[in-house]
């Protein structure tokens, strides 16, 4: 009865992820000037409330994965502990960061991505895509030995109906992995803009890029039009162009350029606060991702959460939809060989808080 139970809930997800046109995440990576590594991201879902949890791996711990027959895929314990940000059920990790300062996250890759099938006689050594995080963190303190790991593993869907993710992963180096599986086969790329979005690929993206060679900062100059003066009406006239939608190339080209003429900050704090006024570009209204009148649930927006993490110093902030104020947990204060496995809602309270100020 537990096992059949859990496949209904799995197959509720399935059906969350396959609806594509909610499915949005906009990551970023930006460098402070002591030399600070920050990885921030979004993640959305307009179709309901995902209710997400944070969650507290200690060392030792033991999950096995989903498969779609039940909870009978391989079972992996924690070397390290961590911390994630949860999507719908606690085992599921979107984002997180573990004590030896590897930062791994998924993103929806809805159409462009495939899995290899799942065999029942490979099960042991198959693990859920939407597990992977959990793996990685509890595995992993390299990119070089994310690379290692995948080549032990079998990633499958848990529901044919689902989407594809892809992911990332950024170790203390600075260096970051975004790992797309296609035909079954994994593909590494090496990160070096540091952006990452949805559908297409990360290689299309890249080559997306150069659509927008004409952009620049700052204020177009006046020029001459015969005997006509033109000049532009405000400032940042050189983004005129950039595209403002809110489909996955045209919010990669946006974090791209946005992250790219950021200011440097002098330290990582600094950094993780630019970070979310960045991300603030990125909030989608719920109201933008459907036709008219077919609003599926009341969600204050699509965009459910927003994290930066702090690899050096073992940060990871978030602030969500119903609470702007930003909060973190420090890995530095949790003791990951005592501890106890935890999963507790990102909100206790499902009301934007409103300081009311008291004049005297």
């Amino acid at each position: 009865m537990k096992k059949k139970l859990s496949l209904i809930l799995l197959a509720s997800v399935g059906l969350l992820a396959s609806h594509i046109p909610t499915n949005a995440c906009t990551g970023i990576t930006l460098k402070s000037k002591d030399g600070n590594t920050i990885v921030a991201r979004t993640i959305e879902w307009g179709g309901s409330d995902l209710n997400s949890q944070y969650v507290i791996v200690p060392r030792g711990h033991t999950e096995q994965s989903y498969t779609p027959e039940g909870v009978n895929g391989m079972t992996f314990t924690a070397r390290y502990g961590y911390v994630g940000l949860s999507v719908e059920q606690k085992e599921f990790v979107a984002e997180g960061l573990n004590e030896a300062g590897l930062s791994a996250g998924l993103f929806y890759f809805p159409r462009y991505g495939s899995y290899e099938s799942y065999q029942p006689d490979k099960k042991d050594k198959s693990i859920s895509d939407l597990q992977l995080v959990s793996l990685i963190l509890g595995k992993c303190a390299t990119v070089n030995e994310v690379k290692e790991t995948l080549n032990e593993i079998h990633v499958i869907n848990i529901d044919p109906r689902a989407s594809t993710v892809h992911w990332r992963f950024t170790d203390l180096s600075g260096k970051q992995l975004v790992l797309e599986i296609t035909d079954g086969i994994p593909h590494f790329y090496e990160n070096k803009l540091g952006v990452l979005t949805n559908s297409p690929g990360f290689e299309w993206q890249l080559t997306n890029l150069n659509n927008y060679v004409n952009l620049f900062p700052g204020t177009a100059p006046e020029r001459q039009a015969g005997e006509i003066t033109l000049t532009s009406f405000g400032a940042g006239s050189g983004f005129l162009g950039i595209p403002g939608d809110v489909t996955p190339p045209s919010r990669f080209v946006r974090a791209a350029f946005f992250q790219a003429t950021a200011p440097q900050q002098e330290t990582a704090l600094k950094t993780v606060l630019q970070s979310f006024q960045i991300l603030n570009n990125f909030d989608i209204p719920i109201g933008v991702e459907f036709a008219e009148g077919k609003i599926p649930c009341d969600i204050p927006s699509a965009t459910q959460w927003t994290s930066a993490t702090d690899m050096s110093n073992r940060i990871i902030y978030f602030r969500t939809m119903y609470n702007s104020s930003i909060r973190c947990i420090d890995l530095h204060t949790i003791d990951f060989s005592t501890t106890t496995y935890q999963a507790i809602p990102l909100d206790k309270e499902k009301q934007q808080p409103v300081e009311k100020i008291a004049i005297k």
